[in-house]
């Protein structure tokens, strides 16, 4: 199997595509600035065009990660070692009869939903617990992630 890097990237910026609208003042942006602290005078001396490149990076990092949660088949890469070239008969037999099985969107969805609750939703959590923030900031933070996780492990998990 290949990494393929165009999927990550498009996954790593859907997660920009996310945040447009959750931290929508419409959708959760209000809550999400009061349960921050957050002033839209902290937020114009900010340097947005390196804050959105950094936040890409990250998340292109998260998505690294996630293919090998969201697609079963590097499993079996990881089993032989990384290097396909010198595997055994029976890895190229186990990718001829399953190297598609599991490989949609709803699945990626699927572990990109499980990632985000049992993973990124504690991080967050642990971190909220101990900068004294509200539970509402550990749901919003941690429902973005949530809803980020599964649109990325869909896309990885379908295209890759």
């Amino acid at each position: 199997m290949e990494i393929n890097f165009l999927a990550l990237l498009v996954a790593a910026v859907s997660t920009l595509l996310v945040g447009f609208v959750w931290y929508h003042p419409k959708v959760f942006g209000t809550i999400w600035m009061k349960e921050a602290a957050m002033t839209e005078e902290k937020m114009k001396g900010s340097n947005m065009a390196l804050i959105f490149g950094m936040a890409v990076f990250y998340a292109f990092l998260i998505a690294m990660v996630l293919q090998f949660l969201v697609i079963h088949q590097w499993g079996a890469v990881s089993m032989t070692g990384g290097e396909i070239a010198t595997a055994k008969p029976s890895y190229t037999a186990f990718m001829a009869d399953y190297g598609t099985t599991f490989r949609t969107f709803k699945h990626g969805m699927l572990h990109g939903f499980i990632t985000g609750l049992f993973l990124a939703l504690p991080i967050i959590g642990t971190n909220a617990l101990f900068e004294k923030r509200s539970w509402k900031y550990t749901l919003v933070s941690g429902g973005f992630w949530i809803v980020c996780f599964m649109l990325m492990g869909g896309i990885i998990c379908a295209w890759s």
